[in-house]
């Protein structure tokens, strides 16, 4: 659904410490028509699975099958919410044309029903291709038999047969990375190498995707959800960590199968570009990737004390590859205390927003925590000093036609957006100015056809004006550390801005 949409915008619907009051499908509910409002046309739901843990967010996946309707590992509701939660949010979201991906994790599963014995080799946690001593007998919770759920959606039980290594020893108490070597297993080997020899292995119980019962069984489970959910697609969960052909595969499967263009968001974390590209290359053409280097070198360029705008874009996917770049500025996995902690400076956040809504190229991902703010030890407010909703809206209504850039500064960049012939930015255009030093200035061609109108800054109340010179040229300031995005003073819509975003969303759907 998000790719019929002119200008779509993916909201990643959860932080990392959102409370686990099992009430967030509820919130979501609540906000949903206020995200409509603005230019949001995906949700990226949470794992909405059963974990091992009921407060945990669900990346220790337990039961695909378990949407929070049965009493499995202590509780019947996920974090999220009661699946009849789930279900009541993704009506709403049917009703307003807003599209929901969901986060698929099938790299793993935690929390096994019973314990099975097998032999495995232990190997080196640095360099998962060399083996730790003799092969042994182990006990691991290798058996996943899903009592709460009686075979309902699917009858399939998980065995060793399924797995192909696991981190804990139950005989001895030990906590390693055992690789199973009964009938002959082994690692996947068509996974990234460039990290621990062989990437397979990420964490918990490994998935073995060589299992034809396996196989068969999440393919089925990804159309059975999508049907039940009416979803637009799914995020790949450590998409680098399991079977590329199986994920493939299984890409093609749920595409066959569903009523709309589906959208497949992978998450491939690293800073190299071209390990990505190369695995687009190889990849189901629908799939698209987030850009992690771009996220890096916004987090770079936040903090140097010489930032150089004008290189931003520089060794990045969006780039490289326009059209398959999904881009961000921070997610659950990169925010502050969590694995992949890269911050973004705070002064800088409306820039690096600025840079994914108001370009032609990526699709870009807002972020939850972004918007409404952080919860739990590091808890912050909102980013970019409130004005988040305001840069989406600008996306939504003005953010159209071709794009000229005026990157020839390292402190003062700038582009204009020409406009289209018809809707909100019919003959509007937009010129955006970002600067990170002192006041600045810059000169842009916004056609003839605009001399002697005025253009103003829409994130500002009291706006500079900036008149069009005969030449179709305006002069456009902007403050320090700061965004600046014109469009003509009369504008169709102009007056939604500012947008009153003033939300407590903990206080949503209680």
């Amino acid at each position: 659904m998000a790719l019929n949409f002119p200008n779509p915008v993916i909201f990643q619907a959860f932080e990392w410490d959102v409370p686990a009051d099992q009430k967030h499908w509820k919130r979501l509910l609540a906000i949903l028509p206020i995200l409509h409002s603005i230019g949001v046309t995906t949700l990226w739901l949470p794992p909405a699975c059963k974990a091992s843990n009921p407060s945990s967010n669900g990346y220790d996946i337990y039961d695909l099958y378990d949407l929070g309707e049965f009493s499995q590992k202590r509780s019947i509701s996920t974090k999220w919410g009661p699946k009849t939660d789930l279900l009541a949010l993704a009506a709403e979201a049917e009703r307003l044309e807003i599209g929901l991906v969901f986060d698929a994790v099938l790299n793993h599963r935690c929390g096994g029903d019973a314990k099975a014995n097998v032999m495995v080799v232990e190997v080196d946690k640095n360099d998962r291709t060399k083996n730790v001593g003799a092969p042994k007998e182990i006990e691991a919770w290798l058996k996943f038999d899903f009592p709460g759920r009686r075979s309902k959606y699917s009858s399939t039980k998980l065995t060793w047969h399924d797995f192909n290594a696991t981190d804990w020893d139950d005989r001895t108490q030990r906590n390693s990375i055992f690789k199973l070597v009964s009938g002959g297993k082994d690692w996947a080997q068509d996974v990234d190498k460039t990290e621990h020899g062989n990437s397979d292995y990420l964490l918990l119980n490994n998935l073995d995707y060589t299992s034809p019962a396996l196989r068969d069984d999440v393919k089925k489970w990804g159309v059975w959800i999508t049907e039940h959910l009416n979803l637009s697609g799914f995020r790949l969960d450590a998409l680098q960590h399991f079977s590329h052909g199986f994920s493939n595969e299984w890409m093609r499967c749920i595409s066959s199968n569903a009523r709309r263009r589906m959208l497949f968001l992978g998450e491939f974390w690293t800073g190299n570009v071209k390990l990505l590209t190369d695995w687009l290359d190889k990849s189901f053409k629908g799939l698209r990737l987030y850009d992690a280097p771009l996220l890096y070198n916004l987090a770079r360029t936040s903090w140097a004390k010489d930032p150089d705008l004008g290189s931003v874009f520089n060794y990045t996917l969006v780039q490289a590859r326009p059209n398959f770049a999904v881009t961000l500025v921070m997610n659950h996995d990169t925010q502050r205390g969590q694995v992949m902690d890269t911050p973004v400076k705070p002064e800088f956040m409306q820039l690096a927003y600025a840079l994914i809504l108001l370009r032609r190229d990526g699709i870009p991902c807002i972020f939850y925590g972004d918007m409404f703010g952080i919860c739990g030890p590091y808890s912050s407010p909102p980013t970019c000093w409130g004005k988040l909703p305001d840069l989406v809206l600008a996306r939504k209504l003005y953010a159209f036609g071709d794009q000229v850039d005026y990157f020839d500064g390292r402190h003062c960049v700038g582009w204009v957006r020409k406009g289209i012939p018809e809707g909100y930015a019919r003959s509007v255009g937009m010129a955006v100015t970002h600067v990170a030093s002192r006041l600045l200035q810059k000169r842009m061609f916004v056609g003839r056809e605009w001399a002697g109108e005025v253009w103003t800054d829409l994130l500002k109340r009291k706006s500079v004006e900036v008149v069009i010179d005969r030449e179709g040229y305006g002069v456009f300031p902007c403050q320090r550390n700061s965004v600046a995005v014109y469009v003509w003073k009369d504008a169709e819509a102009r007056e939604r801005f500012p947008v009153n975003m003033n939300v407590n969303i903990y206080a949503l759907g209680r």
